[in-house]
């Protein structure tokens, strides 16, 4: 994996980038504290949520010259920014009480998030201004979004301590490809896979639904941590196979 270059100059793609993220942060601190206002939350939500927010925008711009051939940040990218917002608001309530008020406004925030999902990639498409930056962007809040998901469900006892897999998976995959530079190699497009993350997102929103309990809220969570674990195997065979070619 290449390190993000931080010493490049300013640019007008960076500028505009930086100039979200400093707009985004406002809103993550305005939306948290909003938050705090309606919710039993405590008092260092915000300063989590945005800090959240900055490591992940901070990650982004890192890579966003290497990886954006566009002069501007983009519609579509400013979309997927709004999705991180609200990601960060959702990883925030990670520690907060386990109160149904709590879980409640974790299903909410998390149903905009995914109810923005495929609206940056419709934007880019229609733009012209599809980059490999903006899916590997999107594709990250995705799973940024799955692991706070995961955690909370553990937290509130909706599964045990395994439904946590679930947000690790992801972050595994990558790791591995260090030890082993195969797995790194670039997958092409699938639409199972995309139909698997709206599954598992999905799924681990309904878990925190408060009117779902266990048994039923563990066995959702097990079945979407089944079809995420067979798409992960598909993909894993597949780069083993083009190795061995």
């Amino acid at each position: 994996m290449n390190f993000p270059d931080w010493h490049v100059p300013a640019t007008p793609l960076r500028s505009s980038a930086l100039r979200s993220k400093l707009v985004g942060l406002v809103v993550v601190i305005a939306l948290a504290n909003g938050a705090r206002a309606a919710l039993p939350l405590g008092d260092y939500y915000a300063i989590k949520a945005g800090v959240l927010f900055v490591a992940v925008m901070g990650l982004s711009i890192g890579f966003l010259q290497q990886h954006h051939p566009y002069s501007r940040f983009g519609a579509a990218n400013q979309i997927t920014t709004l999705r991180a917002i609200l990601v960060s608001l959702v990883a925030g309530f990670v520690g907060e009480p386990r109160l149904p008020a709590v879980a409640m406004g974790a299903v909410i925030v998390s149903i905009a998030a995914t109810a923005l999902d495929g609206v940056d990639g419709w934007l880019a498409r229609r733009n012209r201004s599809a980059s490999v930056f903006g899916a590997r962007f999107d594709m990250e809040i995705d799973a940024l979004l799955i692991l706070a998901l995961s955690v909370l469900a553990w937290r509130h006892d909706k599964a045990g301590a395994w439904v946590v897999l679930s947000g690790l998976m992801r972050y595994a995959f990558v790791a591995a490809g260090t030890i082993a530079p195969w797995l790194r190699a670039v997958l092409p497009p699938s639409r199972r896979r995309q139909t698997i993350c709206v599954i598992q997102i999905a799924a681990l929103t309904l878990v925190m639904t408060p009117t779902i309990q266990p048994p039923i809220s563990s066995m959702l969570a097990a079945g979407a941590l089944g079809a995420l674990t067979c798409s992960f195997l598909i993909d894993t065979v597949s780069l083993w196979r083009r190795r061995a070619a």
